[in-house]
């Protein structure tokens, strides 16, 4: 428990320093707030995930490593929007709405179709990889297309100390992750729950924890684009770059159980998050506190799951009708809304 908590605080502290150096990056370059969270601190926040990933890939457990990305991204659109929604009801950009939400579910699905074979193999990994290499690129342009010139900014600032700080926190992640992957096995095997399961919860929520804290911040600050950038920005990351060089290290197999409820739910809350946002370009308290909802309906099922409750088997068919049937539901919410702009 030490070693895992003892862990948990050097992931932290190695994603602080991350996303410092980051932003100091970012301002280096003139990027705006919302290109900051779906760079430079979305992948600081990915960091952690990466580190976890890897790590648990060369221990030779590949379900800890699909669990916690898998997880992490059902952490992040219904635990982390949903609570920041209720702090700050979120208003974003369109450019978040048309773009970067889509390119999300695309990940999404793109993930899981190549896991439909139920392996992960390097030329699977290698696809995902092409799309983050794709995904920059975009990012790189529209960062072009709506930076401002130098010339106007005087000198521009030393990248010393941000390559400083990305050094310690490259160290401390990779430390951390490795005494948090040791403990939250120890763990798994002492209350007798699968890999998959450790790495769905434990896991998932240790290594989205960093990327909550960013956002919770970003939101209490007052920038909410920060704040969702990071989450999509991250959700990225992890499905096209932390999956792609993982499977490329090591091919992973996945479970019977990720792609019959897994990989559906993480789809059907990716999915549900478009909706949610083009009405309006905002998700408010309400909203937010259904994704609270649906995410604690999620964990009590891996729950019962995990403990052979017979609850586990009705919540697991609630989940797969109720996500697609909210989705419908948002989205003709938001053609409503739609019709009255136009």
């Amino acid at each position: 428990m030490i070693q895992g908590l003892l862990g948990l605080a050097l992931m932290l502290a190695g994603a602080e320093c991350l996303v410092r150096a980051a932003a100091g990056v970012a301002a280096r370059f003139n990027l705006r707030p919302l290109m900051l969270g779906l760079t430079m601190v979305a992948l600081g926040s990915s960091a952690p995930q990466m580190a976890i990933a890897l790590r648990a890939s060369a221990e030779g457990a590949g379900d800890v490593a699909l669990g916690s990305v898998f997880g992490g991204v059902i952490f992040s659109v219904l635990g982390t929007l949903g609570l920041c929604a209720v702090i700050t009801p979120l208003r974003v950009s369109r450019q978040v709405v048309l773009n970067d939400l889509p390119l999300m579910f695309a990940a999404t699905a793109l993930v899981y179709a190549l896991c439909l074979n139920q392996r992960l193999g390097r030329a699977e990994g290698a696809v995902l990889l092409v799309g983050l290499g794709g995904y920059i690129w975009m990012l790189l342009g529209q960062s072009r297309r709506h930076g401002h010139s130098w010339a106007a900014q005087g000198k521009p600032r030393s990248l010393l100390g941000p390559a400083v700080l990305a050094a310690l926190g490259l160290g401390g992640t990779l430390l951390g992750s490795r005494w948090l992957i040791g403990a939250t096995l120890d763990m798994a095997t002492d209350l007798g729950l699968s890999e998959r399961i450790a790495g769905l919860t434990a896991v998932a929520i240790c290594a989205g924890l960093p990327q909550m804290l960013m956002s919770l911040a970003a939101v209490l600050r007052g920038e909410r684009d920060l704040a969702v950038g990071n989450v999509i920005g991250s959700n990225l990351f992890n499905l096209l770059g932390v999956l792609g060089i993982t499977a490329l290290a090591a091919p992973l197999s996945v479970s019977p159980n990720a792609l019959y409820f897994d990989l559906p739910v993480m789809l059907g809350v990716t999915l549900l998050a478009m909706p949610l946002f083009y009405a309006g370009y905002r998700i408010t308290r309400l909203e937010g506190l259904l994704l609270l909802g649906l995410y604690a309906a999620y964990g009590l099922h891996l729950l019962a799951f995990t403990f052979g409750m017979p609850l586990a088997g009705r919540l697991e068919h609630t989940l797969l009708r109720a996500l697609p049937l909210l989705g419908l539901v948002v989205a003709v919410q938001a053609w409503r809304t739609w019709r009255r702009r136009h």
